[in-house]
């Protein structure tokens, strides 16, 4: 009986201290985090779908007045493709902000996209009492965060066994290697371990010998030198009797090779599926940014790298991006050098290779948002340098493993009866590592993107009626020209969107007066005006340029007091009375 009494008196004190842990009053905040958060998330760890489903709905509950959780539609499986719509919702209606679009995991192999994404929507919700900036921002922004485009390939690769650059499809099965049959050599998982790893044998014509400074390192020997393995490949059963291993897994279609801008069909464009969004899960983002016009500015998470992405993707589609665009598109990303050290600003078509039908060109080129894709982690945050050793950058993913992870990103060699090869050993690194951060670095690299992202959202447009003269005419008339000035980089139409007119122009409307004539001025000085005759209530303007202003003027039946409005699909509502 008293031993049963120790342990109660145990349970109890375990349960005091763990209250106390839980405690605000034994935090102390960081700077440049939330103390207390309402919804407390760990950053150094990957969710699955369920997790995500999660995290957002207690999002949503906990901060009703700045999180609406919406579906966007369903995946191919039947998930729902859960939307974040996250602003001030007691400052204005949503749709009447210049919006920010942010997703990730369209591989799903690339899972912390979605960590990123998450945690951009954590930190605005969960920083916004307390961070001036974060309140200006959702005070006149509109964030619209998915966290995952490809649930379903998103579960595969969490919880099959898969290598860390596999599958990066869909869940559409393919016949891959064109025998007729679909997935009938996929995968197999020799030592039931979760992971797709890498298959050696000894052979007395091999090139690899063991590393010994690394553990599961093979290094090749010198070109006139035998070594004693050789690579038979990934893991698994020659299951169709090709002579190849693994050649037909699930999918092979690439998700960002499916969109509707300047698309090519296979082999010209590898990866690329029936026709432009024939993949569902595109066709839903697809809509959902069709439906919300005020959109400005887009970001997609991918992996790796650490490369700031822009487009275009292909030489041929040069001349879509113009020299005013190009000088915000460089300001942004250079900025981003600043935020992440260790990623690189770049052009795809000139600094990586030439993709046809990319989400980032579709929503640059067919929507006119200023777009960046973001290749997440590089080797640079390994040791916060380039590679360096007798093999280079080959060494440090084996040297961080070894001396910071303590091997747990590796699985040793184990010998293996081979049904086909006989006598091999099996191991390598885990489908978690090389590809994705590690733990404790994801947070760090989550924060960094986020900061890009609020950096390319703060330069959306930001509208204000400047100035509002009165000048009397006599007659009973009134000359008033008023001032709308852009106080960010971007303009409320980008170049391809004013070349393709895709969203229609903004329009500067003066309310509460009866307009005798409407124009816009050209040059003030000069006095210099173009007259718009039809409906001089409501000009039409057709963009208003980014650091800059435009000025516009009526002639009106004086009264005392009226109100100018400036309607902007991409820069908001504003308007300021007299």
């Amino acid at each position: 009986m008293k031993s049963i009494k120790n342990i109660l008196y145990l349970i109890f004190l375990f349960g005091v201290f763990a209250a106390k842990a839980q405690d605000a009053n034994g935090v102390f905040r960081a700077a440049g985090s939330p103390e207390n958060p309402k919804v407390p998330v760990s950053w150094n760890r990957y969710y699955t779908y369920d997790g995500i489903t999660d995290i957002c709905k207690k999002m949503a509950a906990a901060h009703p007045d700045l999180v609406k959780l919406s579906s966007i539609g369903k995946s191919t499986q039947g998930r729902d493709m859960w939307a974040l719509t996250i602003t001030d919702f007691s400052k204005g209606s949503s749709d009447k902000k210049p919006g920010f679009y942010i997703d990730g995991n369209i591989h799903s192999n690339e899972i912390q996209g979605s960590e990123m994404a998450l945690y951009t929507a954590w930190y605005l919700t969960e920083t916004f009492k307390d961070i001036a900036h974060i309140k200006e921002l959702l005070t006149d922004r509109v964030f619209y965060i998915v966290p995952t485009i490809n649930p379903d390939a998103r579960e595969n690769f969490m919880k099959e066994p898969n290598t860390p650059h596999s599958p990066r499809s869909g869940m559409v099965p393919i016949d891959n290697d064109r025998d007729g049959k679909i997935n009938e050599d996929g995968f197999d998982d020799l030592n039931n371990d979760g992971h797709i790893t890498m298959m050696i044998r000894k052979s007395p014509t091999g090139k690899f010998i063991k590393d010994p400074n690394y553990l599961g390192r093979l290094k090749r020997v010198k070109t006139d030198e035998i070594g004693e393995y050789e690579i038979l490949g990934n893991e698994g059963i020659d299951n169709d009797g090709d002579g190849r291993v693994n050649e037909d897994g699930v999918g092979f279609y690439d998700p960002n090779r499916d969109w509707g801008w300047k698309w090519q069909p296979n082999p010209i464009q590898g990866g690329a599926y029936k026709y432009p969004f024939s993949i569902v899960e595109n066709r839903n983002v697809r809509d959902f940014v069709m439906a919300h016009p005020n959109i400005a500015g887009a970001q997609s998470f991918h992996n790796n790298g650490g490369m700031l992405l822009r487009g275009p993707g292909a030489e041929e589609d040069a001349g879509t991006y113009n020299a005013e665009d190009s000088r915000i598109y460089d300001a942004i990303g250079k900025k981003g050098e600043l935020l992440m050290p260790g990623y690189r600003y770049m052009v795809v078509y000139k600094d990586l290779y030439t993709v046809f039908g990319g989400e980032l060109d579709w929503f640059y080129g067919g929507r006119g948002i200023y777009t960046f894709t973001n290749e997440l982690f590089t080797s640079y945050m390994y040791f916060n340098r380039g590679g360096r050793g007798e093999d280079g950058a080959q060494d440090e993913p084996y040297e961080f493993d070894q001396n910071i992870l303590f091997g747990d990103a590796l699985i040793s060699w184990k010998e293996f009866n081979h049904p086909q090869f006989g006598k091999i050993e099996v191991g390598g690194f885990k489908k978690n590592f090389t590809r994705a951060d590690p733990g404790f670095l994801l947070e760090s690299d989550a924060h960094r993107n986020m900061s890009f992202c609020l950096y390319h959202a703060y330069h959306m447009p930001k509208l204000t009626v400047e100035e509002i003269t009165e000048k009397n005419l006599g007659n009973g008339l009134s000359e008033v020209t008023a001032v709308i000035k852009n106080e960010r980089m971007m303009p409320t139409h980008a170049s391809q969107d004013l070349k393709y007119k895709i969203e229609r122009p903004d329009y500067i409307s003066l309310d509460g007066a009866t307009v005798v004539a409407g124009m816009v001025v050209e040059n003030r000085d000069l006095n210099i005006t173009t007259e718009q005759k039809i409906n001089p209530v409501v000009l039409e303007v057709k963009s208003i340029p980014g650091l800059g202003s435009i000025t516009v003027r009526w002639i009106i039946k004086t009264v005392k007091s009226y109100t100018v409005k400036v309607d902007s699909k991409k820069g908001g509502v504003v308007s300021r009375q007299k």
